[in-house]
């Protein structure tokens, strides 16, 4: 008799775990069937972005219509300057990491216990390259898997001067401004190649907080945050800059720069006087 319950129970409970298993597999086999396919960007630029996509559905929720400026140039034509600048302020170990900087992940974490609120993550160039290209801006545990696992496919297919051309063509810059070249006609009326140490530094400090500053406001705080990535990247010979991992910066503590981003091709052709364009692909 206690064999027969116990039997009964095992298969209650098998069948318990299968029913659990099943729905559970289905889910993430049609999951990763949805995956993007990171691998094409080794030789094929993205014509819009997920981050681009929510913009324009929020503005026409609010009844707004907002242009899109969006101009790709190569990371040959981008000032060094401001490569650099982008890494030292929101990536210094962008270089050795693998897709994922633990010990900024463990400072996020130490940071946002003392706040007793989440105000920042961690991210790496990487990371947001990932949210800003496929995925949207909700909090969850099942958004947070699907970054990690594109964060470590691009790691996987595309080389790190690749996923920093990427980044800087997509970041946003401003109210619909986006990638280095839009942003440094937009802010500063020259084109991207052209860019000073101090201009690249302006773009870079933006980075957390594009749309608040746009038309770039120098406060206090941003001006603090451009100091920092100046020095940083005008450090030894500041004429000949060197897309080479920085020293790991201290976090940016100051309330007034939280986030409201998700922060080998032939040459475009420019229009003079005109950004207003997407990307073309090879």
């Amino acid at each position: 008799m206690r064999k027969s319950t116990a039997q009964s129970r095992s298969r209650v409970k098998a069948f318990l775990i299968i029913g659990l298993c099943l729905p559970v597999g289905a889910v993430l086999f049609l999951w990763l069937l949805t995956m993007p396919n990171v691998s094409a960007l080794r030789a094929t630029n993205p014509t819009v972005t997920a981050l681009m996509e929510a913009r324009q559905a929020q503005a026409e929720a609010q009844g707004h219509i907002v242009g899109r400026h969006w101009i790709w140039v190569p990371l040959s034509r981008i000032s060094p300057y401001l490569s650099q600048a982008v890494v030292t302020a929101e990536d210094a170990s962008f270089f050795t990491h693998e897709g994922f900087d633990w010990e900024g992940i463990k400072d996020a974490a130490l940071y946002n216990l003392d706040a007793g609120k989440l105000k920042r993550g961690g991210s790496t160039i990487t990371q947001q390259l990932a949210k800003n290209l496929y995925l949207s801006s909700e909090r969850s545990l099942l958004r947070k898997a699907r970054e990690t696992l594109i964060t470590r496919s691009l790691e996987h297919h595309l080389t790190k001067e690749r996923i920093l051309e990427v980044y800087l063509n997509v970041a946003e810059w401003g109210q619909g401004v986006y990638g280095a070249e839009a942003a440094a006609r937009h802010h500063f009326k020259k084109s991207s190649h052209n860019l000073t140490a101090d201009e690249a530094a302006w773009l870079a400090a933006i980075l957390p907080s594009p749309r608040r500053y746009d038309p770039l406001r120098k406060t206090t705080a941003l001006a603090r945050r451009h100091d920092r990535i100046l020095k940083r990247i005008t450090r030894g010979s500041p004429q000949s800059p060197q897309l080479e991992p920085e020293p790991k910066s201290e976090p940016d503590s100051e309330p007034e720069l939280e986030p409201d981003q998700h922060s080998a091709e032939s040459p475009v052709q420019e229009q003079a006087g005109d950004y207003n364009e997407s990307p073309t692909s090879r």
